[in-house]
Parts: structure tokens; C-alpha cells; sequence
């Protein structure tokens, strides 16, 4: 059957309202207001804190700890040269990164890898480049040229 203006319907469940607590037995949430008969949930001013299980040991606490996460930590946005490949271009400058996909921003610090092959020669500017990027860039006929932003 085809949709036209004369069978248009909406989508299940789209037009129902909100639950309104509290507002008599007619609403069939009166009286307790759907907090149930004594304990903690139905006492006013209850608010647990997040993951709290009722006085059980919560999951948080049951799981042990381990490692540790350097907060000074250098971020580096990897780009692997089978991708500089697919582009075709003759040089890659810091801000192209962005225009073309490879990085989220343009202050974003790059790094290339050496994966896949790189058959022309493309000037490529990083701010660190690995051993065998760097060697198949040279041997490609291109160069590898270290920003000094982070060094």
C-alpha cells in the first residue's frame, strides 16, 4: 500500500505524554507517586550517589587497580604512508592535514609511519616521522622534513 496523505500515521509511541506524578489516583500514579512503600528510594530527599548498589560493595571498588596514565603524555595523530600515497600530492604541509582528512585539527601533532609503499617522490612536513617512514620517503625521491614544534 502506497504512503499518501490519507494513510500517513505517526510513529509508534511518538505522541505520549509525560508522566505526571502525583497528580491523584485517576492518573494511576498517585498516592505513592511510583516510589513504592517505605525504604530509601521512597523517603523525600533521596538521591544516591552513581553506581551505589544498596550498601553492596559497588563495582568500582570491587575491581582492582592497575597501571598508571602519565598526564603529561604526548598525543601524536598517526599517519601511515599508504595514505599519503592515495592522495597523489607532491607536498603535505602542516595545515593540509586537516583540509585532507588525515588529522581532527590543524594543531593536532603528526607522526608517520612507515605502512604500505610510497612509489613518487612527496615532500612530506611532520612533526616526527619513524625510521622506515623516513627511509621510504628518501628512497622514494621525496623528503622528510621534522617540524620543531615538539621536539
Amino acid at each position: 500500500m502506497a504512503k499518501n496523505l490519507s494513510n500517513l500515521r505517526a510513529p509508534r509511541r511518538a505522541n505520549t505524554g509525560r508522566k505526571r506524578i502525583g497528580r491523584g489516583m485517576g492518573s494511576g500514579m498517585g498516592k505513592t507517586s511510583t516510589r513504592g512503600h517505605k525504604g530509601q528510594g521512597s523517603r523525600s530527599g533521596s538521591s544516591l550517589m552513581r553506581g551505589f548498589e544498596g550498601g553492596q560493595m559497588p563495582l568500582h571498588r570491587r575491581l582492582p587497580k592497575r597501571g598508571f596514565t602519565n598526564i603529561f603524555r604526548t598525543e601524536y595523530t598517526i599517519v601511515n604512508l599508504d595514505r599519503i600515497a592515495k592522495l597523489g600530492v607532491k607536498e603535505i604541509a602542516l595545515d593540509d592535514y586537516a583540509k585532507l582528512g588525515l588529522a581532527s585539527s590543524k594543531q593536532a601533532l603528526i607522526k608517520i609511519l612507515g605502512g604500505g609503499e610510497l612509489s613518487m617522490a612527496v615532500t612530506v612536513h611532520a612533526h616526527k616521522f619513524s625510521k622506515s617512514a623516513a627511509e621510504k620517503i628518501e628512497k622514494a625521491g621525496g623528503k622528510a622534513v621534522v617540524l620543531g614544534a615538539a621536539a
